[in-house]
């Protein structure tokens, strides 16, 4: 069984595949212009108090703690 958890919950140096969006319409579209969408993998790269920083490639995106939250990632590795 797969293990779903918030961005918030997950580890430094896991892989993780996002598979819901906890907000509306306009927080989907605001991931969707910084190269977030569902099904995307990224690794979890450093927690900042409430917020993260993802990689996707050689990208690195800052999710503030409240907008990491609404993100639920099925863990990889």
């Amino acid at each position: 069984m797969t293990e779903i958890r918030p961005l918030t919950d997950v580890p430094v140096g896991r892989h993780v595949r996002l598979v819901r969006i906890g907000g509306g319409r306009q927080l989907a579209r605001r991931l969707l212009a910084l190269g977030l969408s569902i099904n995307e993998e990224l690794e979890i790269v450093q927690h900042r108090g409430r917020g993260v920083v993802v990689a996707r490639g050689s990208n690195r995106i800052a999710l503030g703690g409240g907008i990491a939250e609404k993100l639920m990632a099925e863990i990889l590795t």
